[in-house]
C-alpha cells in the first residue's frame, strides 16, 4: 500500500512516559462489558506476528488504529482511544473510522507519523490493536516510536495482506470475542447475514456480465497506480465472486507489492470499461486526475463510469456489506461494451 509522506516525531523517554501512567489517566468506556469473574482470569493472545501475549486480566482499556479500532466496534468492542485517520478538517467523521464515536473516544494522533506517546502512557492502555500490511509492521505506529510504545502495554497486530478476506474479517471477531465482546449480539450476526447477501447479490452480478473489466488505481500528481490483486483482500474477493478484475501480472518492486506504477504518459496501458479510483483523503480525485490528458481519454473516463474505491475499509462485515453494496448498484448501470 503505497504509504503517505511521514512526519516524525521527537523520541521521549520510556521512564517518564511510564511514570505518566502511573499517576492516573483519562477515563473511558471499557472495551466491553465482561463479568467480574472474566476481568479477574489471566489473558492470552497469539496475534498475526506469532507474538503471544499475556495480561493478568482480559483487557479494559484498549487504543486502536483507527481501522482497527472501526472493526472491533463492529463486533461490539469499544476502544477507549485511536490514532490514525479518523477526524476530518470540518470535525467530522473520517470514513476510515466506520462506525466509532468520535466525540466519545481520545485521540491520540490523526495522520501518518502523528502518535502522542505521552498522552497514550497516561491512558495507562491494557493493549494496543493494530493492523499490518507489512509483516511485523504496527500500521500507523511510528518506527521511531514503537519500543516506547511497546514497552507501555502490550500489542496485537493483525495481518491486513496476503489473506482472504473472510479470514481477516473473522480474525476480528475473534479478537473482538477474546476481549469480551457478544459474537451472538443481534448487531454482529445481521451484519454477517447482510454481508453474505451482497456477497450473493454482486456473485449474480458478475455472472450476468462476465465482460464488464474493472480496474482499481490511486493517484499522484506524478503517476498512476493500478492495484496489484493479490494484495489486496478486498479486490481478489471480488474477483473470486467473479468480476472481471484488471490486475498487473506484477507490482512494481520499489512499492514492495500492492501496486504497478505508471507514468500518466502510460496511463492506458490496461483497458478497462469502469474504474474504481481511491477514496480516502491522500490520493487524487478524479476531478484532480481530470486534469491530465491520457486520464480523460481513457474509456472508462470517457463512459462516466468512474466510481470510488473504499481503501481503507474497515474490515468487518457490516463494513464490506455496505461497499459490496454499493459497488453493486453501480456496476448494474455501467456498460460493458465500453472497450473490447
Amino acid at each position: 500500500m503505497a504509504h503517505p509522506p511521514r512526519r516524525r516525531l521527537m523520541a521521549m523517554g520510556v521512564a517518564a512516559l511510564i511514570g505518566v501512567a502511573a499517576c492516573g489517566g483519562t477515563s473511558a468506556p471499557p472495551a466491553a462489558a465482561p463479568s467480574t469473574t472474566a476481568q479477574q482470569t489471566a489473558w492470552t493472545w497469539t496475534d498475526d506476528r506469532g507474538k503471544n501475549v499475556s495480561t493478568p486480566r482480559r483487557p479494559q482499556r484498549v487504543v486502536a488504529q483507527s481501522g482497527a479500532a472501526a472493526a472491533l466496534w463492529d463486533f461490539g468492542v469499544r476502544p477507549v482511544a485511536v490514532f490514525g485517520p479518523h477526524k476530518l478538517k470540518d470535525g467530522g467523521r473520517d470514513p476510515e473510522v466506520g462506525e466509532v464515536d468520535i466525540a466519545t473516544v481520545e485521540s491520540i494522533g490523526n495522520v501518518w507519523g502523528e502518535f502522542n506517546v505521552e498522552k497514550y502512557a497516561s491512558l495507562q492502555p491494557d493493549l494496543l490493536v493494530a493492523g499490518m500490511y507489512q509483516p511485523n509492521t504496527l500500521w500507523y505506529v511510528p518506527e521511531e516510536s514503537a519500543t516506547t510504545i511497546d514497552q507501555i502495554a502490550p500489542s496485537v497486530g493483525v495481518q491486513l495482506s496476503g489473506k482472504p478476506l473472510v479470514q481477516i474479517i473473522e480474525r476480528y471477531g475473534e479478537l473482538a470475542a477474546a476481549l469480551g465482546a457478544d459474537p451472538q449480539a443481534a448487531p454482529v450476526t445481521e451484519a454477517k447475514a447482510r454481508f453474505e447477501a451482497a456477497g450473493a447479490a454482486l456473485r449474480t452480478l458478475a455472472a450476468a456480465k462476465p465482460d464488464l473489466k474493472v480496474m482499481v488505481v490511486t493517484g499522484t500528481p506524478e503517476s498512476l497506480y493500478v492495484a496489484y490483486l493479490p494484495d489486496h483482500p478486498d479486490l481478489s474477493y471480488f474477483g473470486e465472486l467473479g468480476l472481471n478484475m484488471v490486475s498487473p501480472a506484477k507490482p512494481t518492486e520499489s512499492e514492495g507489492g500492492f501496486w504497478e506504477v505508471l507514468s500518466w504518459e502510460n496511463a492506458d496501458k490496461y483497458a478497462a470499461d469502469v474504474i474504481l479510483v481511491d477514496a480516502r483523503a491522500q490520493s487524487m480525485k478524479p476531478a484532480e486526475m481530470a486534469a491530465k490528458p491520457t486520464w480523460a481519454k481513457l474509456p472508462a473516463v470517457k463512459a462516466g463510469q468512474v466510481y470510488p474505491w473504499h481503501a481503507a475499509e474497515r474490515y468487518s462485515h457490516l463494513g464490506y456489506a455496505k461497499v459490496m453494496e454499493e459497488l453493486k448498484g453501480h456496476l448494474e448501470k455501467a456498460r460493458d461494451e465500453v472497450v473490447d
